[in-house]
């Protein structure tokens, strides 16, 4: 099998284990999917700006990546069930990160992207649940800031400067990205309210 046999091979077979017939469900996959994949390769960003003196507590950033890989098995066996437990996982996963790089990292700005995940993957005759789920990330920051005590590793301020930066445009990046994925999955096919 050569090169390009082999990855339109992986493609189909990811396209095929993110599809459902749910069209929230299916889009959700996706972005866990997405997530699932860049959770291996966290810490070597954090690595190239901060620096490795985080180790090896900086590898439990990856800790995740089980979990957003196991979205699309959940869902397809429930597809509301999946779509709870990708926006708790990536809430939980934000607070988590936070507490071990520290809040000066910003990675408390992927919050904002759990809030509007959770907005998104409920329809309107879900909205008590999408309301809770949507507000869980909010009431974290609100609870949590400046309260997670000290990280397992402090980095230098510079450092913090650094992961801020890379912290924001990743949040922002998978913002965009997320609602991109409901736009083209959401337009598609016809939901009900």
């Amino acid at each position: 099998m050569n090169v390009k046999a082999a990855l339109t091979s992986g493609k189909a077979r990811i396209v095929d284990y993110a599809s459902n017939e749910d069209p929230r469900a299916a889009a959700g996959n996706l972005v866990a999917l997405v997530l699932a994949g860049n959770a291996p390769f966290y810490p070597a960003y954090v690595v190239l700006v901060a620096g490795s003196d985080g180790m090896p507590w900086l590898l439990m950033t990856a800790l995740s990546f089980s979990f957003f890989l196991g979205i699309p098995a959940i869902s397809r066996a429930h597809p509301l069930l999946g779509r709870i437990a990708l926006s708790l996982v990536a809430t939980a996963n934000t607070v988590f990160c936070t507490w071990l790089l520290g809040a000066s990292s910003g990675t408390e700005l992927f919050l904002l992207p759990c809030a509007m995940l959770a907005s998104l993957l409920f329809a309107r005759s879900e909205r008590s649940l999408m309301f809770a789920l949507a507000i869980l990330p909010i009431a974290a920051y609100l609870i949590l800031h400046d309260r997670y005590g000290v990280p397992p590793h402090i980095y230098q301020p510079d450092a913090y400067s650094r992961l801020f930066s890379m912290n924001a445009v990743s949040a922002a990046m998978i913002s965009i990205f997320i609602g991109f994925v409901f736009s083209d999955r959401l337009s598609a096919v016809r939901t009900p309210s």
